[in-house]
């Protein structure tokens, strides 16, 4: 981990939130698969669209690992800070969760800031998570089995989503959360601790991010922006949580965890030692990576009674 932040900082480019939005996008999708492994083998991938609220036509990728209908379904959705990333950022990330669990992944392109503030991107999630609840079938996916997950700014998006599933009556097998933010305001230790170095993603990245998307004050303790201030998580989904060690968001993570434990959410907690935020799509140079597959993969098969 320490040699791919030394040979991030040898290249000697602007941080992305030194760039105007469009160019951090393209940036970071130019950087995003890199360090990743090759692409997983699958049956199709096909391009499709799911409807907002709005009546807006959002960009959506369905890979499919088997021939076979009826499969379980997951819901993945990107992080980049609700500014920036993309289905083409996480597309070989998808590729390998659906290849290694042997379930579907739809893969959304929810709106991004600052074009879309807050709360258009969760609007957007819930709303294709429930376009899916009613249109499995015509997937091929199998709408009693469904889970949610994405990383980062995902991650939140993943788990707002489980919370409204809830109060819905959707049930959801699992929601899986790849480092996610849950706070509302970056206070904790690790964001003391890790938010000023010069890594993968700090205070002033975070900042610039959330400046874009939402306003300052109140309107950050909506659970929709934070889950961690939701009033109750009793019967959510089941959760399995991956975090970075040394990431600035690990503490809500785990204080998330822990809120989800003490309401009687079956949760399950991997700390990957010694990595930072972002670490899931370094797999050429971070072993932590490919174990974080084949355990998100694990869990996934076992929530959707695979194994």
């Amino acid at each position: 981990m320490r040699g791919v932040i030394q040979g991030m900082r040898r290249l000697g480019r602007p941080p992305l939130h030194a760039l105007p939005v469009a160019q951090a996008r393209a940036a970071y999708e130019a950087g995003a698969g890199v360090l990743e492994l090759p692409p997983a083998p699958l049956a199709q991938v096909q391009d499709l669209h799911i409807p907002a609220r709005d009546g807006a036509a959002l960009p959506a990728r369905l890979y499919v690992p088997g021939a076979q209908d009826g499969q379980p379904l997951l819901l993945f959705l990107h992080g980049g800070g609700f500014t920036i990333g993309s289905i083409a950022t996480h597309d070989l990330l998808c590729r390998a969760l659906a290849h290694q669990a042997g379930c579907r992944v739809l893969s959304l392109g929810y709106r991004l800031a600052p074009e879309h503030r807050f709360p258009t991107a969760f609007e957007d999630s819930w709303d294709a998570l429930q376009w899916l609840a009613a249109h499995a079938g015509t997937l091929g996916a199998d709408a009693t089995r469904l889970a949610v997950s994405g990383d980062s700014a995902g991650g939140t998006l993943a788990a707002a989503c489980a919370i409204a599933a809830r109060d819905a009556g959707l049930a959801l097998r699992l929601q899986l959360l790849i480092y996610p933010g849950t706070g509302a305001h970056q206070d904790t230790d690790s964001h003391r601790r890790f938010g000023p170095a010069d890594m993968v993603i700090g205070s002033a990245a975070i900042d610039w991010f959330f400046d874009h998307y939402i306003a300052p004050g109140a309107a950050r303790e909506d659970w929709r922006f934070a889950p961690l201030l939701a009033p109750d998580l009793d019967g959510v989904a089941p959760a399995w949580v991956a975090l970075a060690e040394c990431d600035p968001l690990v503490d809500e993570g785990i204080a998330y965890a822990d809120r989800l434990r003490l309401a009687g959410v079956p949760v399950d907690l991997d700390i990957y030692r010694g990595v930072t935020h972002e670490f899931i799509k370094m797999g050429r140079a971070v072993p932590e990576a490919r174990q974080f597959q084949r355990d998100a993969a694990r869990a996934l098969r076992g929530a959707f009674g695979l194994d």
